[in-house]
C-alpha cells in the first residue's frame, strides 16, 4: 500500500466518472436490439402507464428487457435504442463504482490509521477521521503518481469495453456492462439465472450511488466520519451500546 493508503482509493472511485467512465458513444449498427434482448426478457403486455410512476406513461423504448427496467424515465433522456444502450452502459459502471466506494469508505475510516502507522505512513485521513473528498477537503493529499495510475487504470478498462461493444456481433449475447470477466464463474449459464444476476446487479449498484451520495452529505454536514456518527453498524454491539451509555451518564 502506498502513501495515499486505503482511502486514496476510495477518493479515486468518487472521482473516475470524471476519468472516463461515462457513456461509450458505441456506434453498432443491429446491437442495441440483441443487446436488449441478452440482458433479459420482455415482459409480455406491460401496463401503459410507468411502474415508477404511476401517473406518467411508460417511455417509449423502456419495454422492459433491461434489467431493472420499471418505466422511470422522467425526463426523457432516453429517445432512442442506442441512446438507451449508452445510459445503461454509464449507469452499470457507476453502479459498480459506487458498490466498491460504499464498502471501501467506511473501510479505510477504520483502518487507514492503523496500516499508516505500521508502514511508517501520514495518514490521509482528517482530524474527525473523514475520508477526502471534494466536499471533505484533504485530496491533495494523495499522490500525483497514484492518480495517474488510477486514470491510466480507468481508461484502458474504459477502451477495452469500447472494443469489445464494437466487436460484439448481434448474436453474440453482449449486453450492457458485459466485460466478459468471471473468473470465479458465478454467471449462471441459463437465460432466468443471468436475469437475476443482472437484476440484482443493478439494483445494488442503484442502492451503492445513493448510500456514497449520502456518505458525502452526511460527513460533509456532521464534520464527523461515518463509522463515528453510525458506530452500530461498524463495531461490535456490546462495543456500541457501552458507549452510549457512557455518553448518556456523561
Amino acid at each position: 500500500m502506498t502513501k495515499c493508503s486505503l482511502s486514496a482509493a476510495v477518493a479515486f472511485l468518487m472521482m473516475s466518472p470524471a476519468f472516463g467512465f461515462t457513456a461509450n458513444s458505441v456506434k453498432c449498427p443491429n446491437l442495441e436490439s440483441s443487446a436488449l434482448k441478452a440482458s433479459g426478457v420482455a415482459q409480455d403486455g406491460l401496463p401503459k402507464m410507468s411502474t415508477a410512476i404511476p401517473f406518467l406513461e411508460r417511455p417509449k423504448f423502456l419495454t422492459g428487457e433491461l434489467a431493472g427496467d420499471v418505466g422511470f424515465d422522467p425526463l426523457g433522456f432516453a429517445t432512442n435504442p442506442e441512446l438507451l444502450i449508452e445510459y445503461r452502459e454509464a449507469e452499470i459502471k457507476h453502479a459498480r463504482l459506487a458498490m466498491l466506494a460504499a464498502a471501501g469508505w467506511p473501510v479505510s475510516e477504520l483502518y487507514d490509521k492503523k496500516i499508516a502507522a505500521y508502514l511508517g505512513m501520514e495518514p490521509v485521513l482528517d482530524a474527525a477521521d473523514r475520508v477526502p473528498s471534494v466536499l471533505n477537503g484533504g485530496m491533495d493529499k494523495i499522490s500525483p503518481v497514484w492518480w495517474g495510475f488510477c486514470v491510466g487504470l480507468t481508461a484502458a478498462i474504459d477502451l477495452y469495453g469500447v472494443r469489445r461493444a464494437r466487436s460484439a456481433r448481434p448474436d453474440s449475447g453482449y449486453f450492457p456492462g458485459n466485460l466478459g470477466f468471471d473468473p470465479l464463474g458465478l454467471y449462471p449459464s441459463d437465460k432466468e439465472g443471468q436475469k437475476n444476476m443482472q437484476l440484482a446487479e443493478i439494483k445494488h449498484g442503484r442502492t451503492a450511488m445513493m448510500a456514497v451520495l449520502a456518505f458525502v452529505l452526511q460527513e460533509a454536514i456532521s464534520r464527523e466520519g461515518v463509522v463515528d456518527e453510525t458506530p452500530l453498524f461498524f463495531y461490535p454491539l456490546s462495543q456500541t451500546l457501552r458507549s452510549m451509555l457512557e455518553n448518556v451518564v456523561n
